[in-house]
């Protein structure tokens, strides 16, 4: 490959979304086969490039692109086996969205408005995965608070705007206080690109107290996006938006966002050695275990579905912050592998429960009973979903929670076994009472509000694909999950690569 790809891959996979989504903006509502066009070949296209750049990474290539910025801060995109785990995890799942929007969205006034705003949020979520400093990643983190409000608002009802205020109340805060973090840390170091081990080590004997406010000042910024609690209060409100921006706030860009944020910053800031000396490793463990076991708690009084899917995220998301806190290598695959797993697991559900919302009007768990029967297939991706969630091998989420808890394990931290098996029984026990009424309890009553969307499937055709796609994915990640291709690989490859435990 050419230094001019090595030198613009990285820029032209930020723009490959956001070109179409500036074009999409000005589009009349009607022009629905050209906005149609345009969101399929930017996906399509940003699939191709993050192709190559897969392979480049594999074989060893180094991608890197940089422009000045601020004075001591160049804003600097760059291709690495972490950052590409993100971006893989995000196009992929953008193209599902994507198509699972348009059939949403089929009949919906704001058609051009919408999807404006969504190309724009994959944008400054592949923007941030890309990032190869501080400063680029705050701007992308920033970035991607202004263009998900918009998408969370869209609906204009009164409780949309209200979870659309405190949404923003919460991500701009979380973004002062990450802002906050980055200025001291370039007053101390400059904005050095992240570093495999990290850059702070030498400044341990004499900034120490510095460096761990940083250390909680970016955590907390993070931890907005990340949902860890007490910072998580946005995420259930949020659910008011519709289903394909619920699945893009916690599957492909800000809840995972928050998380990936955290990767960097222990890894590829501080540094793990860095952690250890600073006392910061267990601190963050407490507070990710009683995030896990508060969500888990909360979800299962849920009976609202999305609000029950929502406080299951708020738990799930902790697994990796959790098990980047253990500072082991097997604990580092766990977080890493679990953050595309819970991904692809959590945007099935998602989808599920957007067609149950938008083809039968369900809305509660309780109107749950016997759709099964109605939509078998939806309901087969939500079951194989919810049992992913629970662990429940084969599924993708007994290969992340299996490796966590060998984690765990390696590094000596036996209670948080606890923790992930008292998780565990929690999930079970939101999850299975559900598929119970799906799959073996009777229909009560006539569905609340039944739309005939398909004279030949369930529901849509555009509805149903995603689901079952996603469904097969959580399968073969399971079910292949030694193979080269796998996330599990992947994963590894970047803890082999990038990380240090010596």
């Amino acid at each position: 490959m050419s230094s001019f790809w090595h030198q613009y891959l990285p820029l032209f996979i930020v723009l490959s979304s956001l070109l179409p989504g500036l074009v999409i903006f000005t589009l009349k509502e009607q022009q629905v086969k050209l906005r149609t066009t345009l969101n399929l070949l930017g996906v399509l296209t940003k699939l191709l490039l993050v192709w190559l750049m897969w392979r480049g990474v594999k074989a060893g290539e180094s991608f890197y692109f940089s422009v000045p910025f601020l004075p001591g801060a160049d804003l600097v995109l760059q291709g690495d086996a972490l950052s590409l785990l993100f971006v893989m995890l995000s196009s992929v799942l953008w193209l599902a969205t994507t198509i699972y929007a348009i059939g949403y969205l089929e009949h919906s006034p704001l058609r051009s408005r919408f999807f404006g705003y969504f190309s724009l949020c994959v944008s400054a979520t592949v923007g941030l995965a890309l990032s190869g400093n501080l400063v680029t990643f705050l701007l992308f983190y920033e970035l991607l608070t202004l263009a998900t409000f918009p998408l969370v608002v869209h609906r204009g009802t009164a409780q949309s705007l209200a979870a659309g205020r405190r949404y923003l109340a919460y991500t701009l805060s979380g973004g002062v206080l990450l802002m906050f973090g980055v200025a001291l840390l370039h007053s101390l170091t400059g904005s050095p690109d992240f570093a495999p081990a990290g850059y702070l080590l030498p400044l341990v004997p004499e900034q120490g107290p510095l460096l761990q406010l940083a250390f909680v000042l970016l955590i907390a910024g993070l931890g907005v996006k990340a949902a860890l609690m007490p910072l998580h209060g946005w995420l259930p409100q949020a659910m008011v938006a519709p289903a394909p921006v619920s699945a893009l706030l916690h599957a492909v860009a800000v809840v995972k966002a928050g998380a990936f944020g955290i990767v960097r910053v222990v890894y590829d800031v501080f540094g793990a050695e860095t952690v250890q000396q600073l006392s910061l490793a267990t601190p963050l463990m407490i507070l990710a275990a009683l995030t896990i076991l508060y969500g888990s708690w909360r979800a299962l009084v849920q009976q609202d579905i999305k609000r029950r899917l929502a406080y299951s995220t708020i738990s799930q998301v902790s697994y990796i912050t959790l098990g980047v806190a253990m500072l082991g290598p097997l604990a580092a695959v766990g977080a890493l592998v679990h953050l595309v797993h819970q991904g692809v697991m959590k945007i099935t559900l998602f989808f599920c429960a957007g067609n149950y919302a938008e083809t039968l009007g369900i809305h509660k768990i309780r109107e749950l009973n016997g759709v099964g029967r109605r939509m078998p297939l939806t309901s087969l991706a939500f079951s194989v979903g919810a049992l992913g969630m629970i662990g429940i091998p084969p599924t993708a989420g007994f290969i992340s929670k299996w490796y966590l808890g060998l984690g765990a394990a390696q590094t000596g931290q036996g209670w948080v076994i606890g923790v992930f098996v008292l998780s565990g029984l929690l999930n079970a026990a939101y999850f299975l009472p559900v598929l119970y009424r799906i799959w073996f309890l009777p229909q009560r009553q006539a569905w609340p509000e039944e739309q005939k969307l398909s004279a030949r499937f369930e529901t849509h055709w555009m509805l149903l694909c995603p689901p079952v796609f996603t469904l097969v994915l959580v399968l073969l990640m399971g079910l292949f999950a030694s193979t080269e291709l796998s996330p599990l690989s992947w994963s590894e490859l970047i803890v082999e690569r990038e990380f240090s435990y010596d």
